[in-house]
């Protein structure tokens, strides 16, 4: 596609890995609502030319029409190294492997880890209550996630720095870069995740790691494709470990992130959390909705419509969850944060097929964070010397937060 195919008043200047949009905390927010106000589908020249979509009800119907829209190839987040499995697969496969998948990630397997994900939580407070500050990213926020998301996967705490550089590149490219330099930025980190796991995976099967891990379980056992069972190839497994190695590290991390600079700003709500945990729940829903991690992508398996604008086969799509969960058509009020909204319809998590299977467990990790983060250090504060810092692209987050609060004694 071509900027001299679409017409002026459809075109807008907009980069999802725009530099500019990390800070403060609400740019991306308002960049967002600046688009939707303009309308329901634009379009940017930026990654090859793609729409951005930006209404509720567009984006609900384009997530649940997999046949329509594919999640493959995406020229936003591509790195360059072929299809993320299971969410750069479109049905029938992509239901074969999700059901693979689903009971290892399920309501139920979550539930079991709660003791064990509440002790690691307070285990990180532990490590700076006494001092009445801390760097809450680093020390809590991206810890939290690893540290769960890498034990249950049976892969070493050690090697969390290195996860997270790989994933911080694949994700961000080189901020501040050409294009082109952030595309060969993220292919080379692809590169070293898919040899890292290419290696783990050979120490699974010779019985060198954790026979019991989630990662053991989806290597050792076979799957039904196309009526045939078998195991999941080297490939596969590479390229779903990367997908979920991404998922794990960074989408609850910027999720506590924006609650807290939200909540430090709000002490009302944050003492509505502090007297009443029973809250909890619904506020953590109301932390997704309001400011969304992911933005998705897909592409027009054939020519269609669009809010009254014909996408050409192949176009490429921006979903820009954020705006969605802000629509006034599908929300009262949706810029306020209603600590008990309901019904609450956020499409954080996506819709349809591809509706992401680590839900439960980033709910629950919300969750106990939330309540134990409120009965230690309720009066946590910002640092207005040091203010924190957001990053933007297709997954957004927090990269830096100070906080200060009443040291334990």
């Amino acid at each position: 596609m071509t900027t001299h195919d679409i017409a002026t008043d459809l075109t807008v200047d907009f980069d999802v890995y725009d530099p500019a949009l990390v800070a403060p905390v609400d740019v991306f927010q308002q960049k967002a609502a600046e688009l939707r106000v303009r309308g329901p589908i634009l379009y940017s020249p930026h990654y090859g030319g793609h729409w951005i979509v930006t209404r509720y009800a567009d984006i609900f119907r384009i997530l649940r029409d997999a046949e329509t829209f594919s999640s493959y190839p995406n020229n936003l987040v591509d790195a360059g190294q072929g299809k993320f499995i299971p969410v750069e697969i479109d049905p029938p496969e992509h239901t074969q492997y999700r059901q693979a998948l689903q009971p290892l990630f399920g309501p139920a397997r979550m539930k079991e880890l709660e003791p064990q994900i509440r002790a690691i939580i307070n285990e990180l407070i532990d490590g700076f209550a006494s001092a009445g500050r801390c760097e809450f990213v680093a020390e809590f926020a991206h810890a939290l996630p690893t540290h769960v998301f890498l034990t249950l996967m049976g892969w070493p705490l050690a090697d969390a720095e290195r996860f997270t550089e790989w994933t911080d590149t694949a994700l961000q490219g080189i901020p501040g870069a050409s294009e082109e330099e952030s595309a060969k930025a993220r292919a080379e980190a692809a590169a070293s995740v898919f040899e890292y796991f290419g290696a783990f995976v050979d120490r699974v099967r010779s019985g060198q790691e954790d026979a019991d891990s989630i990662t053991a379980q989806i290597i050792n056992t076979p799957i039904r494709m196309d009526g045939v069972e078998r195991h999941l190839t080297d490939e596969e497994l590479r390229r779903m470990f990367f997908l979920l190695l991404i998922a794990g590290l960074h989408t609850v991390q910027g999720s506590l992130g924006w609650a807290m600079v939200h909540l430090a700003n709000n002490p009302a709500q944050r003492q509505a959390l502090i007297d009443d945990s029973g809250l909890v729940p619904d506020a953590v829903e109301e932390i997704l909705r309001i400011e969304a991690a992911v933005s998705m992508g897909r592409r027009a398996t054939r020519d269609v419509e669009i809010a009254g604008v014909q996408v050409k086969q192949d176009d490429q799509l921006l979903l820009l969850l954020c705006s969605a969960n802000r629509d006034d058509a599908e929300f009262d009020d949706p810029d306020a944060f209603v600590i008990d909204r309901g019904p609450n319809r956020h499409l954080s998590f996506g819709a349809g097929p591809h509706r992401c299977l680590g839900s439960h467990l980033a709910r629950l990790e919300l969750t106990l964070a939330m309540e134990e983060i409120h009965r230690r250090i309720p009066d946590y504060a910002l640092v207005q010397s040091d203010p924190p810092l957001m990053h933007g692209t297709s997954v957004r987050g927090c990269v830096r937060l100070p906080l200060t609060f009443t040291p334990e004694s």
